[in-house]
């Protein structure tokens, strides 16, 4: 599948990412290159395999996961301690969402 450069840059505004037209090129280039590789595995016959939502061995569903343990807080004092910018008990940060 062919991805366009106008795509490329779609895209990377949507994200917020300056690209120059050298990279624009390569991610052109290599998205389609991974999408042509989907298409690929499209073509696999999966319909004697059985659906999963994660990826585990043959084991109970919790075998790969530990027990919640409550733990400790940080201060308020402490959490803000490092903060660039901090104030009435909260972080600062500057506004982004200009759209």
């Amino acid at each position: 599948m062919k991805i366009t450069e106008q795509e490329v840059r779609y895209v990377a505004g949507l994200a917020h990412l300056q690209l120059t037209d050298q990279e624009i090129a390569r991610m052109a280039r290599d998205l389609g290159d991974i999408l042509t590789h989907i298409e690929k595995l499209n073509e696999l016959d999966t319909s004697g395999a059985a659906p999963m939502a994660q990826v585990l061995y043959d084991a109970p569903e919790t075998a790969t996961l530990r027990e919640d343990q409550p733990g400790g807080t940080l201060a308020n004092a402490d959490a803000l301690a490092n903060a660039p910018l901090s104030g009435a008990g909260q972080f600062k940060v500057p506004k982004i969402i200009e759209r």
